[in-house]
Order: C-alpha cells, then structure tokens, then sequence
C-alpha cells in the first residue's frame, strides 16, 4: 500500500492508503488523508485540493487536460490537483 505524507501548517501527516486510490475520494468517506487534506468539488473545477509534489512525482501520470487548464504553469512547479490523481507508489505532498 502506497505511503502518503502531507505537510500542511507546520505540521506532517503520514499514512497509507489502498493501491490505485484518489485521496480526494479517500478523504471524503473520512478515511486517511481525512482531515488532513483540503479539497472542495473533487472534480478538479475549484483548485482547493491543489498541492505541490515534494516527491513522488516520477510515478504519477501526466497531468490530464483538467490540471492543464486550472493549475496552467503551476505545473511546471510541481503543482497537481489532489482530485485527479490515482496514486499507486508512495507520495510526499504540502499543500497550503
């Protein structure tokens, strides 16, 4: 099972959730990254679930064409939306 750890206020966050989960779809049946993950409509209209990717990165797939046009050069910072990432390899993220 795949190792998330969020920063968010100072503080760190660590847990493990099924292979192939959303953290979004996750935190809304409060389950781990509940409550620590901030996220609105979980369909990556609103960016409340954006976080930077600290790492991890190199086993998520490509930004679809929904981060493209939310987050546009955030991107290239390292920015992803929460939502629309099925994670299934361990992750370390900070969101704000």
């Amino acid at each position: 099972m795949p190792v998330i750890k969020i920063h968010k206020n100072g503080e760190a966050h660590e847990g493990e959730i099924p292979d192939n989960s959303n953290m979004v779809v996750r935190a809304g049946i409060r389950q781990f990254p509940y409550p620590h993950l901030t996220y609105g409509c979980g369909m990556g209209k609103c960016a409340k679930c954006m976080c930077k990717i600290i790492t991890g990165e190199t086993s998520l797939p490509e930004p679809n064409w929904k981060e493209k046009k939310i987050l546009g050069s955030k991107l290239e910072q390292g920015y992803r939306l929460a939502c629309q990432l099925w994670i299934s390899a361990d992750l370390e993220l900070s969101q704000a």
